[in-house]
């Protein structure tokens, strides 16, 4: 929310656009002027660790290696705090096996033809005739 009001300030002004957005002014401005948390930092400071064990294991570790490493080097932290802030930053490891892929769609999806131009009827099972007049044999018959 701060940052949003950070980037449209010099547009619209700060108090319009806490007025719209439902939030106290002071408040925003209190949240500008205070020092960010000691989470926040340690968090930084983990995050700068992880990023260098990560790139010194040349992009293998996942989040369990890289907190055993941080580990062994007395970097006290805890696990999950590795977990949420590899998560966030999208740092994986290697996975043995398979890759984690979804479906990809093509870039320009071709439709199938339409050969009997959606006429469905027929005159008798297993018969199908095309907008030509030729006869598709489905079937035994």
């Amino acid at each position: 929310m701060s940052a949003f009001i950070d980037e449209q300030r010099a547009r619209f002004g700060v108090e319009p656009i806490c007025r719209k957005l439902e939030v106290s002014t002071s408040a925003y401005w209190a949240r500008r002027s205070k020092p960010p948390s000691s989470r926040a930092t340690h968090d930084e400071f983990v995050l700068g660790e992880i990023h260098r064990v990560h790139a010194e294991a040349f992009e293998i570790y996942g989040q369990l290696k890289t907190w055993q490493q941080l580990q062994r080097e007395e970097i006290r932290v805890a696990r999950c705090t590795v977990e949420r802030l590899m998560r966030g930053c999208g740092i994986e490891g290697v996975r043995k096996g398979t890759t984690r892929r979804t479906t990809i769609p093509g870039l320009a999806p071709v439709p199938a033809e339409d050969l009997v131009q959606r006429d469905f009827s027929a005159d008798r099972p297993d018969k199908l005739w095309l907008a030509d007049f030729t006869y598709i044999r489905t079937g035994e018959g």
